[in-house]
């Protein structure tokens, strides 16, 4: 995939090509969505979409509602429906505007509700990193209750590291050119070989030219020595008057396996800056500068409620009932994120069980699963107009995931809706969700990069997809993302085998063809030995006969 194909920043501007130069007049992407998304904003012809071909957002919040009605082919505005995503006849290939006014008088029931256009892919990351004003004013807290936080200030050392001079090496401090008489400490006894200075003792004495002592790794040189002989590199042998001599043979120059005080830092460096994650070795580094309690970000709270009366949360399905999969997956998913989330609550299908739930919780972020569409008993979007919320994305033109939202609550707190399928929930945990919760926890965004593809992917018509892949060595094109099979909307399977989730462009990409890399949480780079499932290398991976006709 070349530079101008699709998605990209260039220049701080959301989902324009990276090679199309600004257009004069045409206002910030993110204002504009924002605008749209509140209903704000005039209609806009969409990019490519055709002659006569008009996309808007106008969702309840601001008031407005957008009626379906025929595009130039005669279809509908219709939800994109997952069953042929591939189709030339997709209602979602060619997005139909109004061809009347638009209605500006809200839905008031669960019922069908006219459907807006979807922002872009990297818009809508874009609006849910920019919903949060910033992180919640830091906190200062014991070391070990850091972890996983950031730092809201630089760590700067409070002691020279070493805070004295010490031995490297198991052996001898040494004072001048060798042979050395070997001195017993001051405070051995007479019999037994000498113990010399070992770690946490403090030498009291100074050593003499021509002498050396036994010396322990970790332990504090003593003033005078001149270097530290290892106890593999030294002969010791019995003198005549009853003395002990160190031979070695090669001389010990000066500074040899001493840590010198102040090697690693002085006091009052900066050690990190602040915005650093505080890691394991981040704790052992600011113990070792003397800190007890450090000042971080405080991590964000979640709450998920998992809605669906066909859900069980235990043994097998059983009378049209399925178990839950979010669930259990999205709370450890949280915590991966550097989130606080309590264990999920399984939610009835009603509108007042989830009125009521909203209405109390205190979270930072609450996620919602199912519910973001229009059937029967889908009460997420009623029930946002019933508390007065602000929608700042209501769908997003991707695939899988497309009827994800994301909502204002109140002034610092959030929703994200996202859809009841496994693989779309996470397209929607990482599209909307994690932009959002890291911000709240002041953490900085991956470095972005890109993976060429280890065999062809085929893509939505029109919107990008994401794809589960895992990482595999190429001889051609080096680190490759293989595309896994089972990634239709409600599997599991290919994701749970994955690396990381390639952003897959509109029609498709080829084998070598480098492609934007989403990298979960916990991935270690490879999956080892993992091999069924992988498209072959170089040929074509049908997304259809590999799921079903699903994406």
């Amino acid at each position: 995939m070349t530079g101008g194909e699709w998605g990209g920043e260039a220049g701080g501007v959301v989902g324009r090509p990276w090679d199309e130069p600004p257009a004069e007049g045409r206002g910030d992407p993110f204002d504009d969505a924002l605008a749209l998304a509140n209903g704000t904003a005039p209609l806009r012809v969409r990019p490519g979409s055709g002659p006569g071909i008009t996309t808007v957002t106008a969702p309840y919040a601001a008031g407005g509602a957008v009626a379906a009605a025929s595009s130039a082919t005669g279809g509908g505005d219709a939800p994109y429906t997952p069953d042929d995503p591939f189709a030339p006849d997709d209602p979602a290939a060619a997005r139909s505007g109004p061809s009347g006014p638009v209605d500006p008088t809200p839905p008031t029931g669960p019922g069908p509700r006219p459907t807006p256009a979807a922002v872009s892919w990297h818009t809508a990351r874009r609006l849910a990193e920019r919903a949060a004003p910033g992180p919640p004013a830091p906190e200062t807290s014991a070391l070990g209750e850091t972890l996983g936080r950031t730092l809201a200030a630089p760590l700067t050392a409070l002691t020279d590291l070493p805070s004295f001079d010490t031995s490297a090496m198991d052996g001898w401090a040494v004072a001048g050119p060798g042979p050395w008489r070997l001195d017993r400490p001051a405070d051995a006894s007479e019999a037994g070989p000498p113990s010399g200075i070992l770690a946490g003792h403090a030498p009291t004495e100074a050593l003499l030219d021509g002498h050396a002592i036994p010396i322990a790794t970790g332990a504090r040189v003593p003033s005078g020595a001149t270097a530290v002989l290892r106890s593999e590199h030294g002969e010791v042998r019995e003198l005549s008057d009853g003395g002990r001599r160190l031979y070695a043979p090669r001389p010990a120059p000066p500074g040899q396996d001493i840590r010198p005080r102040g090697q690693e830092c002085r006091r009052g460096d900066q050690l990190l800056p602040a915005g650093a994650l505080v890691t394991p070795a981040v704790l052992g580094l600011a113990a070792a500068a003397g800190y007890d309690e450090l000042t971080a970000y405080r991590r964000p709270r979640a709450e998920v409620f998992v809605l669906g009366d066909e859900l069980l949360d235990e043994g097998l399905p059983r009378d049209g009932r399925i178990r839950d999969a979010l669930g259990p997956m999205l709370a450890p998913w949280l915590h991966a994120l550097g989130v606080e989330a309590a264990a999920p609550r399984h939610l009835a299908d009603e509108a007042d069980a989830l009125y009521a739930a909203l209405a109390e919780s205190t979270a930072d972020v609450v996620i919602t699963t199912g519910g973001t569409a229009s059937g029967p008993v889908d009460h997420v979007h009623p029930t946002l107009r019933r508390l007065g919320a602000e929608v700042l994305v209501d769908g997003v033109a991707v695939r899988p995931g497309h009827p994800m939202l994301l909502a204002r609550l109140a002034p610092r707190r959030h929703l994200v809706g996202l859809p009841g399928n496994p693989l779309a929930a996470v397209s929607g945990l990482l599209t909307l969700a994690e932009p959002l919760l890291r911000t709240l926890a002041a953490r900085s965004p991956a470095a972005p990069y890109r993976t060429p593809l280890a065999a062809a992917v085929t893509g939505h018509p029109q919107d990008p997809r994401l794809v589960p892949v895992a990482y595999r060595d190429d001889e051609q094109h080096g680190l490759t993302a293989v595309p896994l099979r089972f990634h239709g909307p409600a599997m599991l399977r290919g994701i749970a085998a994955a690396d990381a989730l390639a952003v897959v462009p509109p029609g498709g990409a080829e084998r070598g063809t480098e492609l934007e890399i989403l990298e979960l949480p916990w991935s270690a780079g490879w999956s080892a030995g993992w091999t069924p499932g992988w498209a072959a290398p170089g040929g074509p991976y049908d997304p259809p006969e590999a799921t079903g006709g699903r994406a």
